[in-house]
């Protein structure tokens, strides 16, 4: 799940960054509401957490700019502004949720699951490829009738597999995706999840799925199977 963190106190939005990745979850954070709507729109996000006070634009013009674009992408609203009737509008300009400032982290992440699940309802929830599943919302993944633990990161790098199988990733596009780092020819940390996630997912089954593509990347290979 990829989520834009749009919110200008520095302190708090590197907070939730680092709370949010530990958690297995990939992040950008923007500190100003045009760059923020116009990463939104430029971008495939899962989710958008949004402070309402923004320089640039404000949260409820990020809003009604988000939907003219037609972009659908869930926001929940953070914001330490109690006035019931702004938390009304900022329902009615789409936002699916609204947590005020300061919030507890389990009633964050708690709020963000609730919203992947009704995400994953409208046909993102499971994904198949053979005889290998991934429930997105509850993280869990079987190859057939057996259940595989994966940390948080091998979670991640996994469902970006499945999500583009039979097309080939480059190195670059896995940490750009996976890790939201930029190409460091020196290193390996691919090469290192990429045989861990093998010897998980991999061994002992037939077909092998995973293929390291000599001079290019990597590619998850099978038929897509419906759920």
């Amino acid at each position: 799940m990829r989520i834009l963190i749009a919110e200008d106190e520095k302190k708090l939005a590197g907070f939730i960054q680092q709370g949010l990745t530990q958690a297995g979850y990939l992040t950008e954070v923007c500190h100003d509401g045009s760059e923020a709507l116009e990463m939104a729109i430029k971008n495939e996000f899962d989710l958008i957490l949004l402070d309402l006070m923004l320089p640039g634009i404000n949260g409820f013009d990020f809003l009604k700019n988000l939907r003219t674009f037609g972009a659908e992408t869930p926001v929940i609203i953070i914001s330490a502004i109690a006035d019931s009737r702004q938390v009304v509008q900022g329902l009615d300009l789409g936002a699916v949720d609204y947590i005020r400032k300061p919030f507890e982290w389990d009633e964050l992440l708690a709020r963000i699951r609730t919203v992947s699940r009704f995400s994953g309802s409208k046909g993102q929830q499971k994904i198949r490829i053979e005889d290998l599943e991934i429930d997105v919302p509850s993280r869990k993944v079987k190859r057939g009738e057996v259940e595989i633990e994966l940390t948080s990161k091998e979670f991640v790098l996994l469902e970006y597999l499945v999500r583009n199988a039979n097309l080939v990733l480059t190195k670059n596009q896995l940490l750009e995706n996976a890790w939201n780092m930029n190409f460091d020819p020196e290193s390996n940390i691919v090469e290192v999840y990429m045989h861990q996630l093998r010897k998980k997912i991999d061994k002992g089954f037939d077909p092998q799925l995973i293929k390291t593509v000599i001079g290019a990347g990597y590619m998850l290979k099978g038929e897509k199977q419906q759920t």
